[in-house]
């Protein structure tokens, strides 16, 4: 019998990595990770009025809803199998002050928000942001006090209207705003409130990124900011400090923990999972969004397969799943099978 060994079976001692990978059921059986419709959050943009479908120019495909319009689009987003919503109001700017004290109303246009899709009784989860900037005329997440954000007084007025976003329905309550302390004193409001069953998705770690630009947009914050958000956010250069702060929420009772933004901080996404076993979401924002989306309407990529790519890559990273504006998109490619 004729030796057919070749030299490269000797340089990798008849390891061949490629044996896996010749053909596409082998390709599928040794698949390690996998992105379903149940890693799905859907943020969505809420206006007051009615019929409104409102198109956001930075964010091509992303529009502001009614409320009316916002309960169909939870029922077609339920009927695809997405598990939550994530709400974000943008508030009429006649409405917003220094205190941000429209976050405080039981019937903001959040709140009236949630209470309409639970009453639509959807097979949905709603997941609601207790940071004031949508409220604020300065755009800053907290209390604005003689050029600084006041922290404790900005955590009283947060723990407070996360016991207004539980009463009005939300499932979980997920505060953005990096302030210390807050996880705990929601923990303890919510309690006290008698919303042990309502949880706390913390934006663990969320960075002082130029990637929110679009969002900003989206909500009518980004001619209003004051400043930068540098003070509370944390330094994109510091990975000991993201974990440090994600501990620190962990002690004081968070049930989930999210990363934001998401693509440029897989490395943050590994670390929690691993130091934590909590799940663990990234927040695909806005500019990571809009990136493939103009990307993609300029033929320079294939729009749809670099959204799938990068949606897998958060699983990879120990992500258990991811909020993202291609929500629906994926979860009708997924549907095709």
């Amino acid at each position: 019998m004729t030796d057919k060994t070749h030299l490269v079976d000797e340089i990798t001692g008849h390891r061949r990595m490629r044996r896996n990978r010749k053909a596409d059921w082998s390709r599928r059986l040794i698949q390690e990770n996998h992105l379903t419709v149940d890693d799905l959050i859907w943020p969505i943009f809420l206006v007051e009025g009615t019929g409104i479908v409102e198109p956001i120019p930075a964010m091509p495909g992303v529009n502001r809803m009614s409320i009316d319009k916002a309960v169909e689009a939870a029922r077609e987003a339920a009927d695809l199998g997405i598990p939550a919503l994530a709400t974000f109001p943008n508030v009429d700017l006649a409405l917003r002050d220094e205190t941000g004290s429209q976050a405080l109303v039981a019937n903001n246009l959040i709140n009236k928000a949630t209470t309409a899709i639970k009453k639509a009784g959807l097979n949905i989860g709603v997941i609601t942001d207790v940071a004031l900037d949508p409220f604020t005329s300065h755009g800053h997440d907290g209390i604005l006090r003689d050029g600084i954000i006041v922290n404790d007084e900005t955590v009283d007025a947060i723990a407070r209207a996360a016991v207004m976003q539980a009463d009005a329905g939300a499932d979980i309550i997920a505060p953005s705003d990096m302030m210390d302390g807050r996880i705990g004193a929601i923990r303890r409001a919510l309690d006290s409130a008698g919303h042990q069953d309502v949880g706390i998705m913390s934006y663990a770690t969320k960075f002082a990124s130029a990637h929110y630009g679009p969002y900003r947009e989206a909500i009518s914050t980004s001619g209003l900011l004051k400043g930068d958000k540098k003070t509370y956010y944390i330094d994109p250069a510091n990975g000991t400090e993201a974990i440090r702060d994600a501990a620190l929420d962990v002690e004081e009772g968070a049930d989930m923990l999210m990363v934001k933004p998401g693509l440029p901080y897989l490395d943050i996404c590994w670390r929690i999972k691993e130091a934590f076993g909590l799940p663990v979401y990234a927040y695909q924002v806005s500019g990571e969004y809009t990136m493939v989306k103009a990307a993609a309407a300029n033929g320079w990529i294939d729009g749809e397969r670099v959204m799938m790519e990068q949606l897998l890559c958060f699983k990879r990273a120990g992500c258990d799943g991811i909020l993202t504006y291609f929500a629906m998109d994926v979860a009708r490619k997924l549907a095709k099978g």
